[in-house]
């Protein structure tokens, strides 16, 4: 066996998410290893990526504008990319993001706070809750469904979602995006299981703290751009000290898509800079 990413030039990866900070580094990861992509995400400009990627790399890709929580916009989205880049071997689940909507004030209540319990749990609004679990959880089951029956036809294929440190040890402030990214990693196994005499291997990568759109709010200071509180924290607890660059995920990703990992599935793997390692002291 040939231990190199060989193997993965010139397949067909679906990446959903594609235009965000880190869908941006996967897109580009996969297209450097030469990986025909197709970004599927609801920006407008999302064509536009896949032209650029295309330009860059010298890979066929292309930008598909659809909705991870509307099936029939994945099903039309699929036969686009069929009809232009061919069938399916790999798809990212990289769709996801949190809000303000779904976030608690306080880290941890108090006593103080039974006089105004709209900045804890009991104020969340469930419409809040109920958006960011179904953009992260539901989005990645409907491109799921849709996207990975090329993958039955074919006898093999590779799904890989994009999990979160939540997803191992649940963060303060953030119930809805964790409870979401815990359901990633169990539908990972469900999964993994369901479709391995399919040839179907799935797993996860959890990664740890980077700063992209969906946490700048609770990290960084919107006039100053120093770091709140919180974000000293996260540094403090991870062991390198530093946030991750979205680039430091790619390494892994090919591993996982390449037959150099064809007896792992159903695993979640950190990228986290040694941040689930560390109990505090």
């Amino acid at each position: 066996m040939k231990y190199s990413f060989d193997d993965l030039k010139g397949r067909v990866c679906v990446l959903t998410g594609g235009y965000g900070i880190i869908g941006t580094a996967l897109a580009k990861g996969l297209a450097s290893a030469g990986i025909n992509v197709a970004v599927i995400d609801l920006h407008p400009d999302t064509p536009k990526r896949g032209e650029e990627l295309a330009a860059e790399f010298g890979v066929n890709a292309i930008g598909v504008v659809a909705s991870v929580l509307d099936k029939e916009s994945l099903i039309a989205a699929k036969k686009e990319v069929n009809e232009k880049l061919g069938k399916i071997d790999f798809l990212i689940n990289c769709a996801g993001g949190n809000s303000p909507m779904a976030t608690c004030a306080v880290e941890q209540m108090t006593k103080e706070d039974l006089a105004d319990l709209d900045k804890t749990f009991y104020g969340l609004a469930m419409e809040g809750f109920q958006k960011v679990y179904d953009l992260n959880f539901k989005g990645t089951l409907l491109a799921t469904m849709v996207f990975t029956t090329d993958m039955l036809e074919a006898g093999k294929g590779n799904v890989v979602n994009i999990s979160s440190m939540n997803a191992i040890r649940p963060l303060t402030k953030i119930p809805a995006y964790s409870a979401a990214k815990g359901s990633i990693n169990n539908f990972t196994q469900w999964y993994a299981v369901h479709v391995a005499e399919m040839g179907i291997r799935v797993n996860a990568i959890a990664p740890g703290f980077f700063l992209t759109n969906q946490n700048r709010f609770l990290l960084t200071d919107e006039q100053t751009g120093e770091l709140k509180p919180r974000g000293h924290k996260i540094i403090a607890n991870t062991p390198t000290h530093k946030f991750g660059e979205p680039e430091d995920l790619i390494g892994t990703l090919l591993y996982l898509l390449s037959d150099i990992s064809s007896f792992v599935t159903g695993i979640c793997i950190p990228v986290d800079g040694g941040y689930s390692a560390f109990g505090g002291v």
